[in-house]
């Protein structure tokens, strides 16, 4: 499957086909070859009951590579509870899991308890489903604590109400938990992603306008996004890792959550209902990396286009700047303060061409911070900015990232700012830049196509 031209290729005696449109399948595609069956040889496990519980594993199930090889298996992490962290002694984790991807489930809890100040006994691995055994036997394997949900819905639905059967059941679980970490089952973390945590967490109680602490930033792309201690508040909630408060679950969301129908559990969350006019602190490179490639709304083709390119931060303890300029005031005014000394691009340049930036970049010191102008209609009319974030490789199915018509991002590793004519930052536009209106130049360009016919 594929999206893109209906392109044919050729592959010994028969032609396969791309798919005509991103929503639909190409023609299907069949692989036979022969493989030598071979009995394998038993590795040979010490006697240490680590070791024969991993070869119990190893006897049963399949795929998990050097977990089970016998050359060179698999150091499995073994945190030193010295060195967890203490903000978060009462902050549970959860790990939101199905029952049919039990490989993703290794991988994303090896990762979790690989990270530096892990606190093991707080992380839950809830698995949504109960005929598979196999999840149940990958935590029993790493020390972790499990709990089976019975399947409620349908789909997207199902995982709305696993989500919130997850979350009733921690907080009951960590009576004293006044936050809970939000993992899913096919997310890799950054080696400092619970120093992000402890750092970014006492700004939920500093600013009730903070909705959530996410470790994902949607735009947070390979040439996109630069600076691990750099955080942004954005309108939207990003999840993929994610910390949310008792008080926002217990006395809202909880009563308000759909009890039934098929919903995305997190564009529900992004709805002004909900959200209320408040939002995420998020960091510029993300602390999680989605390396899920199958799923109810993914493919591997999906993967490839929106999250293979995603940069992770390798950095570990980076201390995060400025976290006192996340409130709300404060960071307005910090925008305002940048946005006066910025440089304003040249506008009769093409923003989607290789050219775009490189000679002011030439000239220009690391410190920079460019802007360019959009024109926004309505706070609602981001035509002109996903023209720009698909030219740009960025998230374009729809509208993420962005603070009053602001968007933050990065390009040839200087700061460059995007903002929309409605926002109030737009009060920087010096008044002869005639600000990027890709809506019209595709209307002047339809116009010349009628007439040359």
């Amino acid at each position: 499957m594929g999206h893109g031209d209906h392109e044919a290729r050729r592959y010994g005696s028969r032609v396969y086909h791309k798919s005509a449109e991103f929503g639909t399948w190409g023609e299907p595609a069949y692989l036979k070859t022969t493989v030598e069956a071979r009995e394998d040889e038993e590795c040979a496990f010490s006697d240490v009951a680590e070791s024969q519980q991993r070869r119990e594993f190893c006897l049963q199930h399949d795929g998990y590579g050097a977990l089970c090889s016998c050359d060179a298996p698999l150091v499995l992490p073994s945190p030193d509870t010295a060195r967890a962290n203490k903000r978060l002694k009462k902050v549970p984790v959860v790990v939101v899991a199905g029952e049919n991807r039990p490989q993703y489930l290794f991988r994303a809890l090896v990762s979790l308890l690989s990270a530096e100040g892990v606190h093991k006994n707080n992380i839950v691995v809830y698995i949504d489903g109960t005929t598979n055994p196999e999840p149940e036997a990958v935590c029993r394997l790493l020390g972790v604590r499990s709990v089976q949900h019975t399947p409620r819905g349908e789909k997207n639905g199902r995982i709305a109400q696993h989500y919130r059967d997850t979350l009733v059941n921690v907080f009951d679980l960590f009576p004293a938990a006044e936050y809970v970490i939000i993992n899913e089952e096919d997310l890799d973390v950054a080696p400092d992603y619970f120093s992000y945590f402890a750092q970014t967490m006492p700004l939920m109680k500093l600013d009730p306008t903070i909705y959530c602490i996410s470790a994902w930033n949607d735009q947070g792309y390979e040439g996109s996004s630069y600076d691990p201690a750099l955080l942004y508040r954005v309108e939207t909630m990003p999840g993929l890792g994610w910390l949310l408060s008792r008080a926002l679950f217990k006395n809202e969301l909880e009563a308000a959550w759909p009890k039934e129908g098929r919903f995305d559990w997190d564009m529900w969350m992004r709805m002004p209902d909900q959200r209320k006019g408040r939002e995420c602190v998020i960091p510029d490179v993300s602390r999680t990396y989605h390396f899920g490639a199958s799923g109810v709304n993914m493919s591997p083709y999906f993967q490839s286009l929106y999250f293979e390119r995603h940069r992770l931060n390798k950095q570990p303890r980076v201390i995060l700047r400025d976290t006192h300029l996340l409130t709300a005031k404060a960071y307005d005014k910090e925008l305002h303060r940048l946005l006066s000394s910025a440089l304003v691009v040249n506008h009769a340049q093409d923003p989607c061409s290789k050219q775009f930036l490189q000679s002011e970049v030439a000239v220009a010191d690391e410190d920079t911070v460019f802007v360019m102008y959009i024109v926004m209609t309505s706070a609602y009319d981001y035509k002109n900015w996903q023209h720009v974030a698909k030219c740009w490789k960025l998230w374009d199915l729809d509208v993420r990232g962005f603070h009053k018509s602001l968007w933050r991002t990065w390009r040839l590793r200087r700061k460059l700012f995007v903002v929309g004519t409605t926002s109030e930052f737009a009060q920087h536009k010096p008044s002869d830049v005639v600000p990027y209106d890709f809506k019209q130049d595709d209307k002047e360009k339809d116009q010349a196509d009628k007439k040359d016919h």
